[in-house]
């Protein structure tokens, strides 16, 4: 790969550096498709956040920039625009300088899980969905369905109030969906997902009560620790359809 004065700077900014494989990703593709771009990985702290990434973002050759933990939520405010699933996520995992020299912010962490779903033959649109853990990325996934038309969400969280303040900036920005808040219950649902950490540990209880779901319910997992994690293996076995 050769790097010169017209290449565009794509950082990949958080800490630690060590687990970033965005680089060995888009820069063999960048190579292979002639892309003049460079991904580097940048060490930024929480700490240094406020401080570090002003200056990153106003060097003339940035294009944009992928933003991990722990600086999701702590780049928001110093973006020009974002996106209505950054609003309803509270935090930003991708960063463009647009035409007008604008910041633009927008989240896929729960795109991508939609996505997924969807190639597994999962129909989003006009769905009902429960989505119990309403942290980082639960609520980023919850944003994603959103945006992708579900009617209906039902949202918990052993801590309470995050579900409530990810109720109400949903209903701000989707006020056509159903929003409802405070029951883990999966009955009566199309879709069912986990977005709690229930699953990475062998002693772990399963998150719902899976004699309540619906053979025809699609049951979705962010616990990827094993290929099939004992939610999916029950889902499975009672002939719901899940992400793998």
């Amino acid at each position: 790969m050769n790097i010169d004065g017209y290449t565009k700077l794509i950082p990949h900014v958080g800490y630690p550096t060590a687990s970033f494989k965005a680089p060995m990703i888009y820069n063999p593709w960048f190579e292979a498709k002639d892309v003049n771009a460079v991904v580097v990985p940048m060490g930024v702290t929480a700490e240094a956040a406020a401080s570090a990434l002003p200056p990153i973002f106003a060097l003339s050759n940035f294009h944009g920039a992928l933003v991990t933990m722990p600086l999701k939520v702590l780049v928001v405010p110093m973006l020009d625009e974002v996106t209505a699933t950054v609003k309803v996520a509270g935090s930003c995992n991708a960063v463009k300088r647009d035409e007008r020299g604008k910041l633009v912010g927008d989240m896929f962490n729960g795109e991508g899980f939609v996505r997924g779903i969807k190639r597994k033959g999962c129909k989003v649109d006009g769905a009902s969905v429960l989505v119990s853990g309403n942290g980082g990325v639960g609520c980023a996934i919850a944003a994603s369905l959103a945006l992708a038309g579900v009617s209906r969400l039902a949202l918990f969280d052993v801590n309470a109030p995050a579900s409530e303040a990810l109720a109400r900036r949903l209903r701000e920005h989707y006020p056509n969906i159903d929003v409802a808040t405070g029951s883990n219950d999966p009955a009566g649902f199309d879709i069912v997902v986990n977005a709690t950490p229930l699953g990475m540990n062998p002693n772990d209880p399963l998150p719902f009560d899976v004699d309540r779901i619906a053979p025809s319910s699609f049951v979705g997992e962010v616990v990827m620790k094993t290929e099939i994690t004992p939610l999916l293996a029950a889902a499975r076995a009672k002939g719901c359809r899940t992400q793998i």
